[in-house]
């Protein structure tokens, strides 16, 4: 069973059904559980062979009229997403640098039903034991920094990456697997690895590092189709390829497989709903 339906079935027993009730408006709590895997996924930062550490304190931006609702229930929520966070880094083979946080804020620029989500890694400064004050909170802990080591910066204490090319050099580019927008990584031999996918005839180029498909609006990739969830899978390149289910109602199919995650090679069929994607890669 995946981490995003065991965190259906929990929230389902809480407060007899309080979370069904208070979730009226297009945002869903299985929405915001695969935002925050996501933004692990796009946020890792490798250390060495043994160790990719991810973000540990996040904050869920809601709009005014979704946060007012919300929020008499946030500490709850909060610590059952934190759950889902420790249970998909368990299972990706992630860790966190401090204890994992989990807050709502109200932002007065979002439409109820639209969210936000913002990360940090940030570093317990001691050994800290369940029920005692997080950084930033009580005596003891400093207020987290404004500047690179706060959201949407990597950590500040980040180890040192093996040495490579000098900066400018030929094959140079940033280690890491990088954000979207950031650049491909480069093969042995200079050669650039393209990646695309093809659905219906019709050819979608993978510039970033992730590719989010569903019938959403917002996915990267929209794809009609009645059994396609709004945020269906996501497919992430590097070496190797993989694609991610994202907690979708009908699953995908790898290969043949009916599977939550897969390595994907040249010419592999991924089935979502009743639509067939050919996963495409070459070096050059």
């Amino acid at each position: 069973m995946g981490v995003l339906k065991r965190f259906e079935q929990r929230l389902e027993g809480l407060v007899n059904g309080t979370f069904a009730k208070v979730f009226k408006s297009e945002v869903q709590p299985v929405e915001i559980a695969g935002a925050l895997q996501r933004e692990c996924d796009n946020n890792a930062t490798i250390w060495n062979r043994e160790r990719t550490v991810v973000p540990n304190d996040f904050i869920v931006e809601l709009s005014a009229g979704d946060y007012e609702r919300l929020s008499p229930y946030s500490g709850q929520l909060g610590d059952e997403l934190a759950g889902l966070v420790r249970d998909y880094a368990k299972q990706q083979r992630y860790s966190f640098m401090g204890p994992i946080k989990v807050q709502l804020e109200k932002a007065d620029d979002l439409d109820t039903g639209l969210y936000r989500v913002r990360s940090r890694t940030l570093a317990s400064s001691t050994s800290q034991s369940p029920g005692q004050p997080g950084p930033g909170q009580g005596q003891g802990h400093q207020a987290p920094p404004a500047q690179p080591g706060g959201y949407g910066y990597p950590p500040a204490s980040a180890p040192p990456m093996p040495a490579g090319p000098p900066p400018g050099g030929p094959g140079a580019r940033r280690t890491g697997p990088g954000g979207p927008g950031g650049p491909a990584p480069v093969p042995p031999g200079g050669a650039v690895r393209r990646h695309w996918i093809e659905i219906n005839g019709t050819r979608h180029q993978i510039s970033r590092p992730t590719l989010v498909l569903g019938r959403s609006t917002e996915a990267d990739v929209r794809i009609d189709d009645p059994g396609v969830s709004r945020r269906h899978c996501e497919i992430r390149t590097g070496t190797p390829s993989t694609i991610q289910d994202l907690g979708s109602t009908n699953g995908i199919v790898v290969d043949g497989q009916h599977t939550t995650r897969a390595t994907l090679r040249d010419g592999s069929r991924i089935v979502v709903g009743s639509t067939t994607i050919i996963y495409r890669q070459a070096e050059g």
